[in-house]
């Protein structure tokens, strides 16, 4: 069921919220968190549906806050309520707001969040550069951003990393998890020999390629270089060179991975590339601070070497 509330306030909102609580029986005490999401209008479908799947995992109330355009500079909030099928498992609240109200965001969606419940704050496109001292960010115990759709990714990165804070961690971390549990696996048979370099290959603009890399370099006390190539997508190939002959790991397709190890036969895996809901559920499943990625983004990230394919 959708409902829309033109000219309206988040105070209302609020009270229809309650009074389809009380009328249908929606239980907000399932909620586990509340999901701010600042999209631009572009991607609010893209992100909702992103979020209602996440949200059989993860129970939730979705609230979207995003620019309401040709209306002028007064404070304006048009507001439209998701429930039921249209909103998976969770309640979604998205806000368009004119410009003077999403200067301060914070007030906006105050009465809208779940008493008592954590506060995770994602943007899915064009994040800030310092996301804990953004307006949202500040009240959030997560902070979601995504350098993989923005205009300079490798860029972002970099200033994420200058920024970082406790709380703070990307999407494009999310997607390296599998690669991670792979490779962790692939090194831990005989025999054990210490890994000499480390070498990502794929995507130009994926900054996935950084950070696993980043991760390789700081947790294998070894070289780390990205080779970035054109026309693959994300991650196609991982190569870690010891003395016994290198480990391969080679996904060209995007799809299978083929893990090819010195003495051993081939192995084949599925490791297709992870949808965006999958990276979102991956972030939302713990709370707490990700002082892995914190030390990657720290200090892993300084130390990896860029060049271009063919070079």
């Amino acid at each position: 069921m959708i409902i829309d509330m033109p000219d309206t306030t988040t105070n209302k909102v609020s009270k229809r919220l309650d009074h389809l609580r009380d009328e249908g029986g929606a239980v907000a005490l399932g909620r586990v968190l509340t999901l701010v999401v600042v999209a631009a209008e572009a991607d609010v479908e893209g992100a909702v549906d992103a979020a209602n799947e996440a949200s059989h995992e993860h129970p939730c109330r979705v609230v979207v806050v995003a620019p309401l355009d040709g209306v002028g500079t007064t404070g304006r909030v048009d507001a439209q309520i998701r429930v039921g099928g249209d909103a998976g498992a969770s309640e979604v609240v998205v806000l368009r707001c004119t410009e003077p109200l999403l200067a301060h965001p914070d007030t906006l969606v105050m009465p809208l969040l779940l008493p008592d419940a954590p506060i995770v704050v994602w943007w899915p496109a064009d994040g800030p550069v310092d996301p804990a001292a953004a307006p949202l960010g500040a009240m959030a115990q997560r902070r979601i951003t995504d350098t993989t759709t923005s205009d300079e990714p490798v860029a972002m990165l970099a200033r994420l990393a200058e920024s970082f804070d406790s709380g703070d961690t990307d999407l494009a971390w999310a997607r390296v998890t599998l690669w991670r549990g792979l490779i962790a696996a692939a090194l831990d048979q005989p025999p054990y020999a210490a890994v000499t370099s480390a070498r990502v290959e794929g995507q130009t603009d994926h900054t996935s390629l950084d950070l696993l890399a980043a991760w390789l370099g700081l947790k294998l006390k070894c070289p780390a270089t990205v080779v970035r190539t054109g026309g693959s997508d994300a991650i196609t190939r991982v190569v870690l060179e010891r003395k016994d002959g290198p480990i391969v790991l080679d996904r060209p397709d995007g799809r299978i991975v083929t893990i090819s190890q010195p003495g051993k036969p081939d192995r084949h895996m599925a490791l297709p590339i992870r949808a965006l809901s999958e990276a979102l559920i991956e972030e939302l499943r713990r709370l707490d601070p990700d002082e892995v990625y914190g030390q990657v983004l720290q200090r892993g990230l300084a130390r990896v070497e860029t060049v271009e394919a063919g070079s």
